[in-house]
């Protein structure tokens, strides 16, 4: 099925969902129903942010929502957290950001859905030409910053050629910024 197919339906079922139900992702899986965050996951977003925020170059802000379209690619992504130009959000459209105007993309883990974050995003974002992508996971209290997009992996996939590991307690080197992951809780699984 073509993207603009895909995106017509995903637009439908968002006007019949649920309370819960904040959006929809369009990945090589298909379309993917977003649920409202925890509490713990939007804990990590702001710190995130609010770190972000005191080391960015003036004109850049990370923004905890949107949405970014790549249809060429037929991607649709939500990252928990964003860098880009304040400029951006001047331009007079209600359309998506652009994959190019965005510096780095953060996803924090959730408990239920690990795949999307681990497998595909690693493939959809370098595809994008996302400089910079901040995967957290609060599950296993870990932090691996992806970068230098346009590797090719054995299977023919798009990849980041450097993969960096930290464990919560260490300073990320996420670009020209540094995330002190000692702020950021792990969950607390039953």
């Amino acid at each position: 099925m073509d993207y603009a197919r895909m995106r017509a339906i995903a637009e439908e079922l968002l006007r019949h969902a649920p309370d819960p139900v904040i959006g929809a992702e369009i990945g090589g899986s298909g379309i993917v129903m977003m649920m409202s965050p925890s509490r713990p996951h939007e804990l990590i977003a702001m710190r995130l942010r609010r770190q972000l925020d005191a080391q960015l170059a003036e004109g850049l802000v990370a923004h905890t929502g949107g949405e970014v379209e790549d249809p060429a690619l037929g991607r649709l992504r939500r990252p928990d957290l964003i860098v880009v130009p304040e400029s951006v959000f001047a331009e007079e459209t209600m359309a998506p950001f652009r994959p190019g105007d965005l510096a780095m993309v953060a996803e924090i883990v959730s408990p239920s859905n690990h795949v999307n974050d681990y497998e595909q995003k690693t493939h959809d974002y370098p595809a994008m030409g996302i400089p910079l992508y901040l995967l957290v996971d609060p599950r296993k209290g870990t932090v691996t910053v992806f970068s230098d997009p346009g590797g090719v992996d054995a299977d023919g996939r798009a990849c980041y050629r450097a993969r960096h590991d930290y464990v919560f307690g260490d300073k990320a080197a996420v670009g020209d910024w540094t995330i002190d992951t000692s702020e950021l809780p792990t969950y607390k699984l039953p």
